[in-house]
């Protein structure tokens, strides 16, 4: 398999199928291509006509969109292992990826995710109110899922790699969160693979100067 992303500094949707595919341990090859860089359009048009990332290339098979291939992956390589086996927490982890693959503008445009950063910012009432969604969400599943494991629904599933560019938005702009989502948010900046994520992002030299917006806050371990 190969895995076309972006920046690791910038790109959410590009994390979201590269930390599934890590934290299962599957092989693949890696290739990043910057955003917004000179020849960005021309390369990624030799993975994808969607002109956009993640892309994954498995024989011969092009899958676009990091849902679709979050998909894909679980079907092909992990026997269904990247949903929940309960049925009820299937349902559930699924509904929460579809939000969130399909909700949260506000957040999205006003949050860029910025690995690299810890910044200030003024939140709106719009983006208060996703953000309470997100974290009323979160308090949920974990409060029903607890005992099943010290994931979203249980055990480690898409739905948390789809939450994983949430939570490094969270860790960067640190908005009012319960201690219930606060928990949920460090576990996963601390999953081993969020860590060499970060790590790689650290390492990069390009700078899209539209995420990074905010004042620069104080460092947080």
């Amino acid at each position: 398999m190969k895995l076309i992303i972006g920046n690791k500094n910038y790109s959410s949707w590009s994390l979201r199928p590269w930390l599934l595919l890590q934290h299962f341990q599957l092989d693949f090859e890696e290739i990043r291509i910057p955003l917004f860089t000179d020849g960005f359009e021309t390369t990624l048009a030799q993975y994808t006509d969607a002109g956009k990332v993640p892309v994954l290339h498995d024989d011969g098979l092009v899958v676009w969109d990091s849902l679709a291939i979050c998909e894909y992956i679980n079907e092909q390589y992990l026997d269904g292992r990247g949903w929940p086996a309960d049925a009820t927490a299937r349902a559930e982890a699924r509904s929460a990826s579809a939000e969130m693959h399909s909700s949260f503008i506000q957040i999205r445009e006003y949050m860029p995710m910025n690995c690299r950063g810890q910044r200030e910012i003024e939140f709106s009432p719009d983006m208060i109110d996703e953000i309470h969604r997100v974290d009323d969400l979160w308090q949920t599943l974990r409060g029903k899922y607890r005992d099943q494991g010290e994931w979203l629904c249980g055990d480690f599933s898409i739905a948390d790699c789809m939450y994983a560019p949430m939570a490094s938005r969270f860790f960067s702009y640190h908005p009012p969160l319960s201690a219930t989502s606060q928990d949920y948010m460090q576990r996963l900046i601390q999953h081993p693979q969020m860590q060499s994520w970060y790590q790689q992002a650290a390492m990069e030299k390009e700078v899209i100067s539209q995420s990074e917006v905010g004042r620069e806050a104080n460092s947080r371990a």
